[in-house]
This record gives structure tokens, C-alpha cells and sequence, in this order.
């Protein structure tokens, strides 16, 4: 699939067939804006997507899914786990890696009381700006209020030093 292809308004990137799996059948297509899997109306950004692996058969996708709204991020956790077996997968497996990893604009883990977390900066195709997530390991008590005020701390200063110009 070339990239003048049109699928909602964006250039396709990539396309594959699938056969039989978690996801079923259908066909995934990779846009500049994000990937269309089979069984979902819409299309998932790639600053939605926590992992993507390629088996060499079969795309399994992790998505993010949101668990509170924050000032300033959002708290989000592993959604379910989707498989796609790929009958003939061309360029997609590479188009899906390269633009999730291209969306990561920072990502460090930290320890919080109690715990840990990983906060991450997203770029979101066709938005200026980052979008901040944190995503706690489990056991880490999330609404804790020394895990709130220490992950709010966290992500404010990562956000100051990811967008404060580079020294000349």
C-alpha cells in the first residue's frame, strides 16, 4: 500500500491481511495518524499504543488505556492484549514500530512511595505539544496521596526540562 492511499482522511503507510486471533480477521492499516485493527470503529493514535511486537507471524498490541485525569497527564494502565496473526505483512511491522517509538518523546521510570511508575511524553500525530502519561508497575497504590503529590512533582519536572530550550 502506497502512501497516497486515503483511509479517513490520512496517508496509508502500510497494510496488512490478517487470518485468525485474538483480533479475528480483517485487514490493519497503518496511517500517518495511527493504526485501524480490525473490530474497531475507530482509529488508535500512536501515542495510544503502550507496546507493539512483531513475532515474525503475529502483531501483538498493548493499548493505554485511561485510569484518571490529572493536572497536567493522565494516569493510564495496560488495556487488553491484541493479536493479529499477519498473512502477509509487508512493511507493517516496521511502519508500527517506527511510529510508535517516533511518538516518544520521553519516557523514564521512577520510584514513588510505595512503588514505582513510568512517566512518558507523547507526541500526538496532528497536535502540537506533548501529552504526558503515567503508567504505575503494580502494587504501587495509585491514589495514595504521597503517589500523587510525589508522580505530580515527577511529571512537572519533566515536563520543565523536556521543553526548556538547549543550552547554546
Amino acid at each position: 500500500m502506497g502512501d497516497a492511499s486515503a483511509v479517513g482522511g490520512a496517508s496509508a503507510v502500510g497494510g496488512a491481511s490478517t487470518g485468525t486471533g485474538s483480533g479475528g480477521g480483517g485487514v490493519l492499516v497503518a496511517t500517518n495518524l495511527g493504526l485501524w485493527l480490525p473490530g474497531r470503529a475507530e482509529r488508535l493514535g500512536w501515542h495510544d499504543i503502550l507496546k507493539a511486537v512483531w513475532s515474525g507471524r503475529e502483531l501483538t498490541v498493548t493499548v493505554a488505556e485511561t485510569i484518571d485525569e490529572r493536572d497536567g497527564y493522565l494516569v493510564v494502565a495496560d488495556g487488553p492484549v491484541e493479536t493479529y496473526l499477519l498473512l502477509d505483512p509487508g512493511d507493517l511491522p516496521h511502519q508500527v514500530r517506527a511510529r510508535v517509538t517516533r511518538s516518544v518523546a520521553y519516557t523514564q521510570q521512577h520510584p514513588v512511595p510505595g512503588g514505582s511508575g513510568r512517566i512518558a511524553a507523547r507526541r500526538v500525530a496532528g497536535a502540537d505539544g506533548l501529552t504526558w502519561t503515567v503508567r504505575y508497575d503494580p502494587g504501587t497504590p495509585v491514589d495514595a496521596d504521597g503517589v500523587r503529590a510525589e508522580t505530580d512533582q515527577l511529571v512537572a519536572a519533566a515536563a520543565r526540562a523536556a521543553t526548556a530550550p538547549a543550552d547554546l
